[in-house]
This record gives structure tokens, sequence and C-alpha cells, in this order.
């Protein structure tokens, strides 16, 4: 996958529309057994296709026929995510991949049956004019970044890069935006960000990307609890369903779409076209052994840091969030 600069001039983001050719996925036919009186499906700026479905209510007026309502719920991070599908107050909630491997470790009965996106929307950023030119330079600052999420681990991963521990920083504790804001106003020395809120950041204040890594950006994934999976399969196939063609429609019709993830987040098109033109792939949406081996390859840092049990098994756990097959026959080719 071609993962484009993050840096880039007005002029290109401008210019930039969608194209490809999308379809239509036809909906199955629930069973009218046993049916939930609605379904609770959160709405994220980290995933656009989220946006898209809710505005044109394409599963409401899907499963409206059924009688089962539509409740969205707006995520503010992958924490805030996981943590309403563990109080059960989601029942299909998005997700950064090891974050929800985390969650799952930790006791969170959730499964990954579809990705959302393959997307570099986490990078570490300073203020424009800080003397900070390295991660070793991060040694005892204050680094901004949301406890439970990609950010944060990507900011694990990469101090480690340069043998640096949780605690050679002092971590600052802080949602998505408000890391911005604790950026932007001095308040903290660097921060590990979050699209569309890093992205803004880059583009009207000028901060600064110290680090990035593509291989350390892990899946936006799909989460279910186990339960619902288990009483509403072709519930959840709809859902799904309904996924696809968000995603497919998004493909088609990148810059519409970015509009509509502008008007959400509250940002201007040029920073939603950075993040959902070039920092977001939405072309592989089917779980599989390369979904499964980006997490293998990530569970030491949950262990060196102490994020789970000792003598958790991390590799079982992989494999029991990841569902290589069940959304087999719903993923269409854009």
């Amino acid at each position: 996958m071609e993962i484009f600069p993050m840096t880039l001039n007005r002029r290109t983001l401008l210019s930039l529309t969608g194209g490809l050719a999308g379809a239509v996925i036809a909906p199955a036919t629930l069973r009218a057994a046993d049916l939930p009186q609605e379904v609770r499906i959160d709405y994220a700026t980290y995933s656009p296709t989220s946006l898209v479905l809710k505005r044109f209510g394409w599963l409401e007026e899907d499963l409206k026929r059924d009688g089962v309502a539509v409740k969205w719920v707006f995520s503010a991070g992958s924490n805030r995510a996981l943590e309403y599908l563990n109080a059960k107050s989601l029942d299909i909630g998005s997700a950064a991949g090891l974050a929800a491997l985390l969650a799952r470790a930790n006791g969170n009965p959730i499964r990954a049956p579809y990705i959302f996106s393959r997307p570099e929307w986490t990078a570490l950023l300073v203020p424009k004019d800080s003397p900070i030119r390295t991660l070793a330079d991060l040694k005892g600052k204050k680094v901004a970044a949301t406890k439970g999420t990609d950010p944060y681990l990507f900011l694990l991963r990469a101090l480690q890069t340069v043998k640096l521990k949780r605690s050679d920083i002092e971590h600052v504790s802080l949602q998505h935006a408000d890391g911005r804001a604790a950026l932007e106003q001095g308040r903290v020395d660097a921060w590990a960000g979050l699209d569309p809120h890093m992205a803004a950041s880059e583009l009207t204040a000028g901060s600064r990307l110290l680090y990035r890594n593509v291989a350390f950006n892990t899946y936006g994934f799909l989460n279910v609890r186990e339960d619902f999976q288990q009483r509403h399969p072709e519930l959840l196939r709809r859902v799904i369903g309904a996924y696809e063609r968000a995603r497919l429609w998004t493909l088609a019709n990148t810059g519409e779409a970015a509009r509509i993830l502008a008007d959400e987040a509250k940002v201007s098109l040029q920073v939603a076209l950075l993040q959902l033109k070039l920092r977001t792939d939405l072309s592989n949406p089917q779980p599989s052994a390369e979904h499964v081996k980006a997490l293998q390859a990530a569970t030491p840092i949950l262990l060196d840091e102490q994020l789970v049990k000792p003598g958790t098994d991390l590799l079982r756990t992989v494999e029991a969030l990841v569902d290589t097959r069940f959304a087999q026959g719903l993923i269409r080719q854009a």
C-alpha cells in the first residue's frame, strides 16, 4: 500500500477529488425472531465512512422494514468506543486495531469482523518553533496522548526505538482534541496526534511532524460485542453491508466525502482532504492474515509496558479478536 507524504502544499490539497466507481450492496433478509428494537453503532471523525453512513441514513432505511431502529453514538477516540462496548451501551464500535487488542486482552469481549480503513492517522508532533528535533529529545518532556488509543501506543512504540520508556517522559493524558489544544498553547512539548485534529494542527498552527511510522499505525477495526454477534449474525451482516456501501461511495466520491468529514469534524475542506485522500486507505476491508500478523508484531509493547497481565497469551488473543471469516461474501471490489 502506498502512503502519500503528510506534508503538501495548499494548491495540491485544493485540487484533490474522488473518482472511482462504486456499487450498492444488496441487503440480506433478517430473521424475524428475536430482533432487537435498535442497533447501537458509533460514528467517529477518525472513521470517515461511518460519517457517510450516518449522513445518508442507508442503514436506517434498510432496517426500518424489520422494525429495527439505529442509534448513533459519537466516539471521540478508540478508548471511548471500547469503553462503550464494554459497558454494553454500544453494539458495534470503531477503534484502532492495537487498542482493540489491548481491550480484548484485558477482558473486553469483542471481535473484529471488518476493517473500516488502513490509515496513517497518527504521528508525533511538536510546535513549529520547538527545539526538539529527535525522539531522544523527548526525554523528560511533557507529551500528550489519549491513553488506550493508537496514538498512545504509537508513542510507546516510537520511544522504544530510541530505548526510552513511558517513565522517561511525562505523559499527559488528554483526549485527542484537548491534546491538540495543549500542544498549540505550549502546555505540552509534544503530542501523539490523531486525524483530523493532527492535520488541522499542521495546516492551521504549523505544528511540525517529529516522527512518523506507517507500520506503527494499526488498522481501523469495526468491533462488535461477542454476544451481539452470536445472537444477531444476520443483523451484523446487514451493518457490514451498509459499511461496504459507504466505503464504495467514499471511494467514488472522495471530494464529497471530505466535505461531510469537514462538516462533522468542524475542520476545513483542506484538512479533511489531507486526512481522507492522502492518509486513509479503504482498499482492503476483509480481515485477514495481514491484520493478524500486524497485531502480533505489535504485541511486545503491551507486555513491555505492563499494559496487560503478565503471562497473557497475546498471540491467542489476536486470533480471538480478528474474525477473518464473518465478512466473506460481503466485500465488493471498487
